[in-house]
C-alpha cells in the first residue's frame, strides 16, 4: 500500500519528501542519476580513517530540535547542535535547550543558530527580549556565528570548528538571518584548515530536497571540510560520503539541469548518454580505489544533516543522533 501510494501521489510543498510520482514527473533521469550516486557512494564508503595509534574522536551531531529534548544522545568528545534550537526563538526557550545541552557530558559542544532561534539575529529578536534586554548563560557552550575555534580535546588531539548561521530566504521577515539566493554570502568565509563545518542551511543537491544554497556548495568545495554538519530541511536527515573528485562534480553538474519532464527524458538519445557516462565515471573510480589503492579512500569527508525531526509531523525520528569518528 506504501509504494502504490508512493506511485499514485504528490507531496503537499516543497518542504516534503518527494514522491515516485513526484520524481517521475520532475525528472526521473535526475532520480536515477540520485539514486545510483548514492548507491556507489555506499560501495565506496565514507572516506574518514582516525589517526593510527592515537583514540578516535567521536562527533555527536543534531540539529533542528525545537524545543524537545532528545532522549539517548550518544556519548562523544564533541556534540555539535547545527541550529534551530527552537520554534519560538526567544531567550527563554533557547535557554531551556542550552540548560539541557550543557547537561551532557561532551567535552565540547558547539552551536550555530537557525531560521528560528531569533534571540541571535539582531534584526528579529523578539521584542520582550530586547526591551527586556534579556541575556543567555551559553554555560561553556560554543556559539558559532562566522567564528573559527580551534579546540583541544583530551587525548591531545585538535579539530579546527567553523559555524556559522545563514539560510537562502525562505519565509517571512520574522526568519532570522536569512539573505536572496543570488548573493554570495559565503565566499571566502571558511578557512582552508576547517576540519568541521557546521551550517544551518545545506549547500545544494545535498540531503536538501533541492532546497540547499548553492554559494555555500561552491564555498565547501573550496575549503573542503573532513565533516560538514547542518539541518534546516527535515525531510533531508542522512549521513552521506564526499568525495572531492569528478563523479562528484558530475553528479552536482546533472542535478543542476533543467527538468524536461519524462516524455523529453525518455526518448532522447543525448539524455542517456549523459547518464551512461555518469555510471561509466562512477563504476571507474570504484575499480580504482579497490584494485589500484586497496580500498583506500582519499580526498574525501562526510556530509551530514543532522536534523532530529521526522520530517514536518513534529515529532522526534526514533533513531539515534548521528556520529562522526575521526
Amino acid at each position: 500500500m506504501g509504494l502504490l501510494r508512493q506511485l499514485a501521489t504528490r507531496r503537499s510543498g516543497k518542504w516534503e519528501k518527494p514522491t515516485l510520482l513526484d520524481h517521475f514527473l520532475t525528472s526521473p533521469l535526475q532520480a536515477i542519476v540520485l539514486w545510483l550516486h548514492l548507491a556507489f557512494l555506499w560501495l565506496r564508503g565514507i572516506p574518514l580513517r582516525p589517526p593510527q595509534g592515537r583514540r578516535p574522536l567521536v562527533v555527536v551531531c543534531i540539529s533542528d530540535t525545537h524545543d524537545s529534548i532528545v532522549p539517548n544522545v550518544p556519548d562523544g568528545d564533541l556534540l555539535i547542535h547545527a541550529g534551530d534550537t527552537t520554534s519560538v526563538g526567544s531567550a527563554a526557550s533557547i535557554q531551556l535547550q542550552i540548560d539541557w545541552l550543557a547537561s551532557l557530558p561532551h567535552q565540547h559542544k558547539v552551536l550555530v543558530a537557525g531560521n528560528h532561534d531569533n534571540y541571535f539575529d539582531p534584526v528579529t529578536r523578539k521584542e520582550e527580549d530586547a526591551l527586556g534586554k534579556q541575556k543567555l548563560n551559553l554555560k561553556g557552550i560554543h556559539y558559532l556565528e562566522h567564528e573559527a575555534l580551534a579546540l583541544s580535546f583530551s587525548n591531545g588531539r585538535r579539530l579546527n570548528v567553523y559555524g556559522a548561521p545563514g539560510i537562502p530566504k525562505c519565509g517571512g521577515p520574522d526568519n532570522a538571518f536569512q539573505y536572496l539566493t543570488p548573493e554570495d554570502p559565503w565566499r571566502n568565509m571558511i578557512p582552508k584548515d576547517t576540519d568541521v563545518l557546521v551550517t544551518h542551511t545545506p549547500p545544494l543537491d545535498h540531503m536538501d530536497l533541492g532546497l540547499g544554497c548553492p554559494s555555500l556548495l561552491t564555498e565547501v568545495w573550496r575549503a573542503k571540510p573532513l565533516v560538514h554538519v547542518f539541518g534546516h530541511v527535515h525531510w533531508g536527515r542522512g549521513i552521506q560520503a564526499i568525495y572531492w573528485d569528478d563523479c562528484q562534480r558530475a553528479y552536482e553538474s546533472f542535478m543542476r539541469h533543467k527538468a524536461r519532464g519524462p516524455v523529453y527524458e525518455i526518448v532522447s538519445p543525448t539524455a542517456w548518454i549523459t547518464v551512461i557516462s555518469f555510471l561509466l565515471l562512477h563504476v571507474r573510480a570504484l575499480i580504482w580505489q579497490w584494485f589500484m589503492l586497496g580500498g583506500a579512500r582519499p580526498n574525501g569527508g562526510v556530509m551530514v544533516n543532522a536534523a532530529v525531526q521526522n520530517g514536518n509531523t513534529g515529532r522526534l525520528v526514533k533513531d539515534a543522533a548521528f556520529t562522526v569518528v575521526l
